[in-house]
């Protein structure tokens, strides 16, 4: 229960509207209130401007702050921004954490770990100037109840939203989210946009590299750090785009304001010629990786890799070690040699002029005459 839980909580912060074509633009807000939940927040929320988060607040730090440096541009038009942002947050998780027991009792529950998430935004094509709005609740990670803004009204998406539903349905309500969604969110939207022109127009390639865990896993081509969202990741065989044995991922947010996307192929004909595709909004020439088994990373391979590096971290200072043994070897045999090399051949010498000549005493005769004795006077 707990990791399908993580699971909805981790798509709903990663999710949001993909960017049809250069012009488009959407901000997006995404509130999520949760019970008993280890080390995540009781409220959270997060804001989004074409996919990229721009403010963030959770119930630790009760406090609203920019995610990019740009989005502090918009006090200039609107100098107490952040302290609004941040009084509507913390009235939102005291109404969040009452929302609980109401839909805790329609789903006839008693504690446990719950969610509920919103999710609403607008988006605004700044060529046409059409603008359009959205709206959804869900409860544990699945769909409770949606606004249908073109027909005013509201979609029971769970027998249990339907009380729900009769409540907001009156028409002062209707009409204050159509103004909202039509005229309050695209202005801050276009004020964002303004604010965030150089980052948001910009075009980033990305990194693509091929893995596979195992040898008889599918093959995964993983692009990451391009911009903007908009972007489509195929595997081609022999010059064909596969739409079977092939399954791509959502498109996911990097911590510095670029995505990352992967496409898994399951199975590879060896006989076949593979190519993995990237084609990213306003660069007109795709970029291509040749599924080439030689240069695919594999945990096989880091393994067989790591081994290696393993056996040269001992193999070397063990070597140097050996080396360093001999050396010293040789400078102490040097030394000791050069330091008794003399005592022996002094000794040696001694010893062979004592073989070769008698003692100074012994060169008189052992009997001299006393004549030939003279005293010292």
């Amino acid at each position: 229960m707990k990791t399908r839980m993580f699971l909805h909580l981790f798509a709903f912060l990663s999710w949001s509207p993909l960017v049809i074509n250069a012009v488009f633009h959407t901000l997006e807000y995404i509130h999520i209130t949760s019970s008993q939940i280890p080390n995540f927040p009781e409220y959270l929320s997060v804001a989004y401007v074409d996919g990229v988060s721009i403010i963030h607040y959770d119930s630790k730090s009760r406090k609203s702050s920019p995610k990019q440096d740009w989005v502090n541009k918009i006090t200039a038009q609107d100098p107490h921004y952040w302290r609004r942002c941040t009084e509507i947050c913390i009235d939102n998780q005291h109404v969040f954490k009452d929302g609980f027991k109401t839909v805790n009792e329609r789903f006839n529950q008693s504690g446990g770990i719950h969610t509920i998430q919103i999710m609403y935004g607008c988006g605004w094509d700044d060529e046409t100037g059409e603008v359009d709005g959205w709206e959804h609740h869900a409860y544990d990670g699945e769909d409770f109840i949606s606004l249908d803004l073109k027909e005013g009204r509201w979609l029971a998406l769970k027998p249990q939203a339907l009380v729900t539903k009769h409540k907001w349905e009156d028409q002062l309500y209707i009409q204050y989210k159509k103004d909202y969604y039509t005229d309050i969110c695209p202005d801050e939207l276009k004020a964002h946009v303004s604010n965030g022109k150089d980052f948001l127009t910009r075009t980033v390639l990305p990194r693509l590299s091929l893995l596979q865990k195992r040898s008889w896993s599918p093959v995964t081509c993983h692009a990451t750090g391009f911009y903007p969202r908009d972007a489509i990741l195929f595997w081609k065989k022999d010059g064909q785009k596969l739409s079977k044995g092939v399954e791509r991922e959502e498109t996911l947010p990097n911590h510095d304001g670029t995505f990352q996307v992967a496409a898994h192929l399951r199975a590879a004909d060896p006989s076949a010629r593979y190519e993995c595709v990237f084609q990213l909004a306003g660069v007109p020439d795709d970029i291509v990786v040749p599924l080439d088994h030689r240069v695919l990373l594999s945990n096989e391979r880091i393994e067989a890799e790591e081994r290696r590096k393993t056996a040269l971290a001992v193999a070397v200072p063990l070597a140097v070690l050996v080396v360093a043994v001999v050396i010293v070897a040789a400078i102490v045999y040097k030394w000791t040699k050069a330091k008794y090399a003399p005592v022996v051949l002094h000794a040696e010498a001694t010893e062979l002029a004592s073989q070769e000549s008698p003692p100074q005493a012994n060169i008189l005769p052992q009997s001299v005459p006393e004549r030939d004795v003279v005293p010292i006077e």
